[in-house]
């Protein structure tokens, strides 16, 4: 039961740590820009941790003017990016342009009828029931909607060295477990198991008395 127990602990802090990860990395998406807006949004409850904090000035207000962009996929899927600048505070993009950027979507829209495609690079999840939207950071032209997205090299980076961060903490965590934890426990099951001897031979030797 305890074994059960230990695993479905730490499943439950390595899913919220790859979903922590999954939102925060980078990611790539080919599509067709089909609309900007602008939209004031209430930030009153819980989901205000999915949007951007640029200045403390913002910490304290329930609604803002948020910017969108709308776009298409290959197949025709919907997708929709908010425009919000991250500044100094996490994810660490430094985003800063947000202007630019609303600048650059409005000059790439397109129709069906004459689609130009662009590659939006973004961070955060799409959640239509709880009003989730993903972050876009840049905005890429591309040949068209099979055009390859290149090796997703800041992911890769940050997972090495996440890899190697994880891998010198368990290296040393089980050094000390095995120098320090390992002989206590030892040292503890041995006093208890003398203890325990020393107790039955005392009821023996009392048995043995009442003879």
């Amino acid at each position: 039961m305890l074994r059960t127990i230990k695993w479905i602990f730490w499943g439950a802090v390595w899913l919220i740590f790859a979903a922590f990860l999954h939102y925060t990395l980078p990611q790539r998406d080919i599509v067709r820009i089909v609309n900007t807006y602008e939209e004031r949004q209430d930030l009153g409850d819980w989901t205000r941790m999915f949007w951007s904090v640029p200045d403390d000035q913002s910490e304290g207000l329930i609604n803002r003017d948020v910017q969108f962009i709308q776009a298409l996929r290959a197949n025709d899927r919907p997708i929709v990016y908010r425009n919000e600048d991250t500044g100094w505070r996490w994810p660490p993009y430094f985003k800063f342009d947000t202007a630019n950027l609303y600048t650059e979507a409005n000059d790439a829209i397109s129709t069906q009828a004459e689609p130009r495609w662009f590659m939006v690079t973004h961070y955060g999840w799409r959640n239509e029931f709880l009003s989730i939207f993903p972050n876009a950071v840049a905005i890429e032209a591309v040949e068209g909607p099979d055009a390859p997205k290149g090796v997703p090299w800041v992911t890769v980076i940050v997972l090495v060295l996440l890899g190697m961060v994880l891998w010198a903490i368990i290296a040393r965590w089980r050094r000390f477990k095995r120098r320090r934890i390992d002989p206590a426990v030892e040292d503890f099951e041995a006093a208890i198991d003398e203890r325990r001897a020393g107790i039955v031979g005392w009821f023996s030797g009392k048995r043995k008395d009442r003879r």
